[in-house]
């Protein structure tokens, strides 16, 4: 009988409230005779916007993040639509670039905008930030700017169930008795289902597994993802950044798209 990985939810990052200690010193001016002074003209710089997309983040599929979470050495960076590290990886968490309603409703006015989609939280040394599409850190999360999201919740219609050892699928508000085969929305004959996270509950991605591989299906029972992988994981992966992570020999995770195309 199979062993089936159950990864467990995306832990909760740890916030560190950075203190700042800022000293400062004042100069006494020793009296001068007045005397003309030429005012040199220094160069303006301007600020790079945190939505510039910095040079080889391209476009190729819309459905793709520009930027996605890719692992290696032991720490995450991101890489572009062709694999391509564009955010070197130096962090021991690194999440898809996307809202972080937390900080969307902050108290705190100036750091509301850190919470939208063009930035990514990750977390180094403990230490979780906000990056922006260039990699730089922007904001160093602090508790006292949290605010309490207000975003709708979206009840899952669709649950497995398991009958006779194997797992099926049901909807709710149509299954009443297991006997009646026809109020299962796919009939129990896998070794295991599990429900992604989602926006769009009418039309979930469904993780399934038979004879020791791992897939995806949605639930008309149709074949997303062919059955060749090891594990996938049961994250927020699908929801934030319409993709899967996914592993063909239980070492090495990687990100998909619902075509099948790897990004690493």
């Amino acid at each position: 009988m199979m062993t089936l990985k159950i990864s467990t939810k995306m832990t909760l990052m740890a916030f560190t409230l950075l203190s700042l200690l800022i000293s400062s010193q004042s100069k006494a001016l020793k009296s001068k005779p007045v005397t003309k002074s030429v005012a040199k003209k220094t160069a303006v710089q301007k600020s790079v916007p945190d939505n510039f997309l910095p040079k080889g983040v391209v476009a190729l599929d819309e459905e793709v993040p520009l930027l996605i979470p890719q692992k290696k050495d032991g720490k995450y960076g991101y890489v572009n639509q062709n694999g391509k590290f564009i955010i070197q990886p130096e962090y021991h968490i690194a999440l898809f670039f996307g809202e972080d309603c937390n900080l969307l409703y902050s108290p705190n006015e100036k750091v509301k905008k850190f919470g939208s989609k063009n930035y990514a939280t990750v977390d180094k040394g403990g230490v979780s930030y906000r990056i922006n599409m260039s990699g730089k850190i922007v904001y160093t999360y602090k508790p006292a700017d949290l605010g309490v999201c207000r975003a709708e919740y979206k009840k899952a219609r669709f649950h497995a169930y398991r009958l006779n050892g194997k797992y099926g699928l049901i909807e709710d508000g149509r299954f009443v008795n297991p006997a009646d085969k026809k109020q299962f929305t796919i009939y129990p004959a896998y070794d295991f289902l599990f429900v992604m996270e989602t926006n769009d509950v009418a039309n979930p991605m469904i993780i399934a597994a038979n004879n020791d591989k791992f897939g995806i299906i949605d639930t008309k029972n149709q074949i997303v993802i062919p059955f060749e992988y090891r594990d996938i994981k049961r994250n927020y992966s699908w929801k934030l950044g319409n993709m899967f992570e996914v592993t063909k020999d239980d070492v090495n995770y990687y990100y998909i798209d619902i075509h099948n195309k790897s990004y690493r």
